[in-house]
């Protein structure tokens, strides 16, 4: 498979975000599901994830048309979603580390629960992934939080020995407790959820920066070990950062009728919003990592806060500003033109995406 075969059915950096946004503003978008569905959907195992393969295709298409035959892609997408739990569980019997990507929004089950959600809403294939995301947090007899990864957050660098404690939302614990929480709203609910997500939380705030208001992106073994955090403040991204991980515990408030937990994430992303040093670690206007993701995480937020809409233009011109004077080369979905164009639409609409696009980004509901 080339890259350009591969970008064709990817949700990341493929004709997936074009159709999304052409479809929101209202413009032609068949062209794009023509070249999604320009080759048989890949589906393997271990290589079909939320945002490539079998389930991203299944996802554009459900956002674009509902009615949409997705019978095609249904089976594939069951088969990938109970190996991959049939390995998850045989792994935590076992007793060994999980690689992130078992779990994770980008590559993981929360991925693939996402597409269930947002496609299906309650199943029994959707409560099997919750059953397992509830496991995942048990406690391990050597005392590291269950979700603790095998490498480090970019594979085995030695800097990693020990492994890590991921809290994104992207590739980390943020991103289960995100699904969690937003099937709880729904009433989908399976045993020990909310215990499930009162671990998860209790543990994002043994590593909450109280005097900088934020959250580091992952803890090494010694960090845990010691109860050190890293003290340099991180980019304030989507993905790897505070906005990210402060929605998570917002829709967590949200779902356990939490009024404190909920305010407490509100006003961690409007200590983010006003500090100029966080703010001044951004660099590109993508989704992923740059200002789309953050105009976009703080309008979400904003629907259950009205001190954080006082943010969004200067957010909407800066994003305008950025797509003007330095568009990214990239044209996809999580790093390039297209998701900040998303974002910015959104935001100066100021109406719910009409596609949900951003279920994929765990940041709906």
């Amino acid at each position: 498979m080339n890259e350009q075969e591969r970008r064709a059915q990817s949700l990341a950096d493929g004709p997936a975000g074009s159709v999304l946004l052409h479809r929101e503003q209202g413009a032609p978008w068949m062209d794009g599901i023509r070249t999604l569905l320009s080759a048989p959907v890949r589906a393997h195992p271990y290589q079909a994830t939320l945002f490539e393969g079998a389930p991203a295709v299944a996802f554009t298409l459900a956002a674009i048309e509902p009615t949409h035959a997705l019978a095609t892609v249904d089976g594939h997408i069951e088969t990938i979603t109970r190996v991959r739990l049939a390995t998850a569980h045989r792994r935590i019997d076992h007793g060994d580390l999980p690689e992130k990507g078992e779990y994770d929004l980008m590559a993981g089950l929360t991925g693939l629960g996402v597409y269930l959600l947002r496609c299906y809403g309650e199943g029994p294939l959707l409560r099997d992934v919750l059953a397992y995301l509830v496991r995942l947090t048990e406690p391990r007899p050597d005392g590291l939080p269950g979700w603790w990864a095998a490498h480090g957050p970019t594979g085995a660098e030695p800097a990693w020995h020990g492994g890590h404690g991921n809290l994104s939302i992207s590739h980390g614990i943020a991103g289960p407790l995100a699904l969690l929480a937003q099937t709880h709203r729904r009433g989908i609910q399976v045993a020990e959820q909310s215990h499930a997500m009162h671990r998860i939380l209790g543990w994002l705030d043994q590593w909450f920066d109280r005097t900088g208001m934020w959250w580091p992106g992952a803890i090494s073994r010694s960090e845990q070990d010691t109860g050190e955090a890293p003290r340099e403040t991180p980019r304030p991204s989507w993905c790897y950062g505070t906005p990210g991980i402060a929605r998570a515990q917002q829709l967590a408030g949200l779902a356990l009728g939490d009024t404190h937990r909920q305010r407490f994430a509100e006003t961690t992303l409007a200590a983010c919003l006003a500090d100029g040093h966080q703010i001044g670690k951004l660099t590109d206007v993508g989704l992923c990592h740059g200002w789309a993701g953050l105009l976009h995480t703080t309008w979400r937020m904003s629907q259950h806060d009205v001190r954080l809409r006082a943010y969004l233009p200067r957010l909407i011109d800066r994003v305008t500003e950025r797509l003007a004077q330095q568009p990214p080369v990239d044209s996809g979905l999580l790093t390039g033109a297209t998701g900040a164009q998303l974002a910015l639409h959104t935001a100066t609409t100021d109406q719910t995406p009409v596609t949900r696009w951003d279920a994929c980004l765990l940041l709906d509901g």
